[in-house]
């Protein structure tokens, strides 16, 4: 297959390599040229600077969409009116604007879209999910997400001024950037049905987007809980924590464990004595790291451009986490919570 790459900041290197690594080698780069990483690794592929000149001369059967945020429509539609499968990177865009052109584009051509929320592929987080669904730790009562990572420490070989995640006019913000929980909550919890939100420029980052985030939710089955994002913490923590009415489930992306305390089905009685928990720990696979989510991700893209699998990431799964980003952006401005129920 054929494969065109728009965008290659980090993580559009990152999809280069790892397409590279699954034996992929029909690559064409969509550029401006702006990224500040060294072109030595892209050398004699072939380079193109418009979107509709790529997919006429080219004619790609597959896109991944890695460009800055603001910028990822002007590529997926059209991609998708071409009707070539298409990677799209989280956020899916910087506001709700033209999905539904996406959309309508995607289902004309037959294109499949897959979101690029990697966690998807977390071994861990997929047990988690499991042990859930399984009753292990009874009804959900709470859930709480925690990310926090140092911005000037993500890509020290770059101003971190001048990127994607700290510009509003390339879609940034920590709310935006750091998007994957909101994803991965409804895939372990379900939908959510109303949240509110504290959000703001808060830290000496000389960004103009917000840097921390408290964002609280209720979920439809009856759970609440929340999500708190910074750009702010060092050492970086991503943390996850579900409480159920037997026991409680809480993962680490640092080491990828996550530990189940299961309790008897007593909940609401009282003891002088109460029984010791069961502990059981769940950890990824021997030499697992980071990058093999990446590599998950892009073979499950492969299948699906090959017709062999459908999207475990929908599009519709997409703008859903998009919806709940720039919820809480609203939250935070109007002072008052979102009902999703009210939406259409």
């Amino acid at each position: 297959m054929k494969f065109l790459i728009a965008g290659l900041g980090s993580i559009g290197r990152r999809h280069f390599r790892n397409l590279i690594a699954l034996g992929e080698k029909d690559i064409v780069l969509l550029r401006t040229r702006k990224a500040t990483l060294p072109d030595d690794e892209l050398a004699g592929y072939p380079v193109e600077t418009d979107i509709h000149e790529a997919l006429k001369t080219h004619k790609p059967d597959a896109v991944i969409v890695a460009n800055p945020t603001a910028l990822h429509l002007d590529i997926a539609i059209p991609a998708a009116e071409a009707g070539c499968a298409i990677l799209l990177e989280k956020p899916i865009s910087d506001s709700l604007d033209r999905l539904d052109i996406l959309q309508q584009a995607a289902q004309k051509s037959g294109s499949k879209i897959l979101v690029g929320f990697q966690f998807r592929y977390h071994p861990t987080l997929n047990k988690a999910r499991e042990l859930i669904q399984a009753n292990a730790v009874g009804k959900v009562l709470t859930v709480h997400a925690h990310w926090g990572e140092y911005l000037p420490q993500w890509h020290p070989w770059e101003d971190y001024r001048q990127s994607y995640a700290a510009r509003a006019d390339l879609g940034g913000g920590v709310i935006r950037t750091l998007t994957h929980p909101f994803d991965y909550l409804r895939y372990l919890i379900g939908e959510v049905e109303s949240l509110y939100s504290f959000n703001g420029h808060i830290s000496p980052l000389e960004v103009d987007v917000e840097d921390v985030a408290e964002i609280m939710l209720k979920f439809v089955n009856g759970a609440v809980g929340g999500v708190h994002l910074n750009y702010v913490q060092r050492p970086p923590r991503h943390s996850l924590e579900v409480v159920g009415t037997q026991g409680t489930l809480r993962w680490d992306n640092a080491d990828g464990i996550l530990r189940l305390q299961q309790f008897p089905a007593s909940f609401g009685s009282y003891s002088d004595d109460p029984p010791a928990p069961a502990i059981e720990t769940f950890s990824p696979p021997e030499g697992f790291e980071r990058n093999q989510l990446f590599v998950s991700q892009t073979r499950h893209f492969i299948e699906t451009a090959r017709g062999e699998s459908e999207p475990v990431c929908r599009l519709e799964d997409g703008i859903m986490a998009l919806r709940l980003a720039l919820a809480a952006r609203e939250s935070a401005s109007t002072n008052s919570a979102v009902n999703f129920q009210d939406q259409p």
